[in-house]
């Protein structure tokens, strides 16, 4: 039998799952006061883990290259998970809802959390050379955006995101639960060195740089020619857009009609319009 993770499986093993009844316990310390704990390292307070809610999210956790730690929950939410721990060396906590809200912080509705580690991030010259189509975000800083953004790239084949300056980390709690663990799977890399000098990496793998703006002198994006081109597109925040600097430094700016009165939309449907015209069908 062949696991998920593309290994021979000689047997199939039950995970053993440990109960905890004290919010106390230091083997829920990963998990302890998630409002404060879903930081950066470098932020005060931060432990940097990748934390997954809810039995579907954390089943995608499981089958990324994240490092999974353990997961904590509450005994229906871990029997459903069952399936996915079998033969994983992974330890399982289970708790009561309501020694699960102490620790945790909050009420937790999705019964189940899991945490891992950070894996190392991609080279980004390496992320690009052979993709397709690759979303390029410049101060995208609000969490839900940004999972909604990687849901929608995750969906429609995008092959990898890359971070500008300003952007917020992908792998923030709300940024994982939103992308419903979409963000675990599409590969994404911060862009080095300058910017916008920086968007040559993507010139350099033969991808065309296409910046999204409303402005009305902007290329219609269906009339562009860029469908089923290798091209990188150049996405900026809700409200403020992509940075003159930004705008200059592509190779073509592109536009998606609007009805008359409504100047912009939100930055995920805006990447998720873009990136259905521009990428190749999935069939």
């Amino acid at each position: 039998m062949r696991s998920r993770r593309g290994g021979l499986r000689r047997c199939r093993t039950v995970a053993t799952i440990t109960p905890i009844t004290e919010p106390a316990d230091p083997r829920a310390d990963d998990y302890r006061d998630l409002t404060t704990a879903d930081r950066r390292p470098d932020r005060p307070g931060g432990r940097g883990l990748v934390i997954a809610e809810g039995v579907v999210v954390v089943r995608r956790l499981l089958d990324s290259p994240y490092p999974v730690r353990s997961l904590l929950g509450v005994p229906r939410r871990l029997d459903e998970l069952a399936p996915d721990l079998a033969g994983l060396d992974v330890p399982a906590y289970a708790t009561d809802a309501a020694t699960m809200a102490e620790v945790v912080g909050f009420h937790l509705n999705r019964g189940v959390l899991a945490v891992a580690d950070r894996a190392a991030p991609p080279d980004p010259a390496e992320l690009v050379r052979d993709a397709r189509v690759v979303a390029v975000l410049e101060g995208v800083n609000d969490h839900e955006n940004l999972g909604a953004l990687f849901r929608n790239a995750a969906a429609l084949g995008v092959d990898a995101v890359l971070l500008g300056p300003r952007c917020s980390d992908p792998l923030y709690r709300r940024s994982v639960r939103v992308s419903m663990g979409h963000v675990l799977r599409v590969p994404f890399a911060e862009l080095p060195g300058p910017w916008p000098a920086s968007l040559d990496v993507l010139r350099a793998a033969g991808l065309r740089v296409a910046a999204l703006t409303p402005a009305a002198d902007a290329a219609p994006l269906a009339s562009s020619g860029l469908a089923g081109e290798r091209v990188a597109l150049l996405l900026g925040a809700e409200g403020p857009g992509l940075t003159d600097a930004a705008l200059a430094a592509a190779d073509v700016r592109v536009r998606i009609p609007m009805a008359s009165g409504v100047d912009s939309l939100n930055v995920a449907t805006a990447a998720a319009v873009a990136f259905h015209a521009v990428g190749v069908a999935l069939g």
